[in-house]
């Protein structure tokens, strides 16, 4: 009999088998850590908080509402970026999603869905889905998110995305979205993702007595203002600007 200290042929094979094994498992474990995007949203949420900071004095406040930042330290935006750029998915900055459209800057989604200042009964309606990624970061802020896509693939593939996540409470329409959706309106708050010449009539038609819409206004090219929109509950208009942007532009058949 061996004794416990001495060499033998069935240990060679135990280590070698569990030497395997070990690698195996360490190769499964760094393809988990590779997928595991939690350290990229913290680190984005980060950035995010000190561009708030540096524009307070635009934006009338130095920090967002803790619950758009849970949402935006939550959201899988890997999920919405094309997958030969899903590395550059948390930096805070626009990214292509091709057919010349973006999704947006980490900083400007937050901010843009801070100055809605959404409510949980809120239905609120999206003008330019894109990627889906702005109405996943409202999704569970609101009741309902109605989102509009003029550009087919984008809208099919985003509706394709946004029911594989689970967002439920989310409806994709292809639809010119200077028109709005009147279908579900009025809407509680409205937010236009992309750069429109002048504020659309059919939306302020379309936002309820004490709603609001984010939307960017200005030509392509040129200095475009993300503009508040408020709407008393006389249906009296007032308009604030928040501060310069850059956004593709609308486009459409207006």
């Amino acid at each position: 009999m061996a004794r416990d200290n001495e060499f033998h042929p069935s240990r060679l094979a135990w280590l070698v088998a569990g030497t395997l094994t070990l690698i195996i498992v360490c190769v499964v474990c760094g393809k988990a850590l590779s997928d595991d995007w939690t350290e990229a949203r913290e680190q984005m949420v980060r950035e995010i908080e000190a561009d708030v900071r540096r524009t307070a004095a635009y934006i009338g406040t130095d920090e967002l509402d803790p619950r758009v930042m849970q949402s935006m330290a939550t959201t899988l935006r890997h999920e919405f970026v094309p997958e030969d750029i899903i590395d550059l998915a948390y930096y805070n900055q626009p990214q292509s999603i091709g057919y010349g459209q973006t999704i947006s800057q980490p900083y400007i989604v937050a901010l843009m869905t801070h100055l809605l200042a959404p409510e949980p009964d809120d239905v609120i309606l999206e003008v330019g889905t894109g990627s889906g990624y702005q109405a996943a970061v409202l999704a569970p802020l609101v009741a309902e998110v109605h989102t509009l896509e003029i550009i087919a693939p984008l809208a099919e593939a985003a509706d394709a995305r946004l029911s594989r996540l689970g967002y439920g409470n989310v409806a994709v329409s292809h639809l010119d979205g200077y028109y709005g959706l009147e279908e579900h309106a009025p809407y509680d708050g409205i937010i236009v993702t992309a750069a429109a010449g002048h504020v659309p009539p059919p939306l302020v038609e379309q936002l309820a007595p004490g709603g609001r819409m984010v939307i960017p206004v200005g030509d392509t090219w040129q200095v475009q203002h993300l503009m508040l929109i408020l709407k008393d509950q006389e249906g009296e208009v007032a308009t604030r600007g928040i501060l310069p942007v850059v956004f593709v532009p609308l486009t459409g058949g207006h």
